[in-house]
């Protein structure tokens, strides 16, 4: 069986694998503290072109995100999001568990926009029962999104100062951002990250690490003993360094964005024969994540040799599904899909 259902279906970079073995056996202190951690964190605010940053190391994207709307929320407040945010319908609640809720917007393309946020605070604010109901105090939105759509930097400039003016905290959850930063239609890079807002995450799961986020605090006042809350969130790993290695390897030498562009690579190949397939997308992604529509025949067919992500129903006889490439995707089975996919719907036609 050959998987395009994820980015996170192969294990990490053989760089990465080799810099663990050449290091296995070097003593350091733990928690975060040792060398490779603050070279990591030194070579991140480096390309974040500033130097008044946080920098952390979480083992994945859940733990990450609780982790920091937590810190951000008080009892009575809680996040923001697209009804299909990662946090709101990939994470078992975990958001919730911690006593917050999601505030969904409709997004259908996975995107909310500023003036939606600017409606839904204005509609709270003017409530006369407002204290009865969840204050909004942090807009959750991620870069690429769930439908592997990206924020242009106009949009995003302007979530962000809506932000501001309203005193609300602005995260972004980079789980897939390699691919967001590199997909050429981006005018996004990491310094405006930085300069626009308050949290965001650098996603090594899915962009060839073995596992691991590195976040990025901005907001002085998520910043502040920010620590305590990893801890008490059972994120302060003993061997911390097995992240700061990793992100040391991935950003040294570009080492992110190289294989960025190769998933980005494998992408359109599937997307040019998917086009010429005769295929239609239910979103339009331009980055690692597809969404065509396919008829159940064609599917059934898929399924026999390939593992694709069942999204939704679309009619009485096709779905939508998602094909993901990732870092590690082989192109001999990128060929071989695109030749089978030609080949099913020959078959598919010729049986009418």
């Amino acid at each position: 069986m050959i998987y395009f259902t994820s980015d996170y279906c192969e294990g990490c970079h053989e760089k990465i694998l080799e810099r663990l073995v050449q290091t296995n056996y070097e003593q350091t202190p733990g928690y975060g503290t040792d060398r490779h951690c603050q070279a990591a964190a030194a070579l991140i605010k480096a390309e974040c072109k500033r130097e008044d940053l946080d920098v952390h190391f979480l083992v994945g994207g859940t733990q990450t995100n609780l982790t920091v709307i937590d810190a951000a929320l008080r009892p009575h407040q809680g996040a923001v999001c697209a009804e299909s945010g990662h946090i709101n319908v990939h994470e078992t609640g975990a958001v919730e568990a911690t006593g917050h809720k999601c505030l969904t917007l409709p997004a259908p393309d996975g995107k909310i926009t500023a003036a939606q946020v600017a409606e839904l605070v204005r509609l709270h604010r003017t409530d006369e029962s407002m204290e009865h109901t969840i204050q909004p105090k942090l807009v959750y939105i991620s870069h690429p999104t769930e439908y592997g759509t990206l924020y242009s930097l106009k949009e995003l400039e302007a979530l962000s100062a809506v932000c501001r003016e309203l005193g609300l905290y602005l995260f972004v959850d980079g789980a897939r951002l390699g691919y967001g930063l590199r997909c050429p239609v981006s005018d996004v890079g990491l310094p405006d990250l930085a300069r626009l807002c308050d949290a965001f995450y650098i996603g090594g799961t899915k962009v060839g690490a073995l596992f691991g986020e590195a976040l990025v605090l901005t907001h002085p006042m998520l910043r502040e003993d920010f620590r305590y809350l990893i801890k008490q969130h059972g994120g302060m790993l003993a061997k911390d360094r097995l992240l700061g290695i990793q992100f040391e390897v991935l950003f040294e030498d570009g080492l992110y964005y190289r294989i960025s562009d190769y998933a980005l690579q494998m992408a359109r190949i599937l997307r040019s024969a998917l086009t010429d397939a005769g295929l239609a997308m239910q979103v339009e992604s331009p980055t690692n994540q597809l969404f065509p529509i396919v008829p159940d025949t064609l599917l059934e067919k898929l399924r026999e040799k390939y593992a694709v992500t069942y999204m939704n129903r679309v009619d009485g006889h096709s779905s939508c599904i998602r094909l993901c490439t990732s870092w590690a995707t082989r192109e001999e089975d990128v060929r071989a899909f695109c030749s089978d996919l030609h080949r099913y719907i020959g078959g598919t036609h010729g049986n009418g």
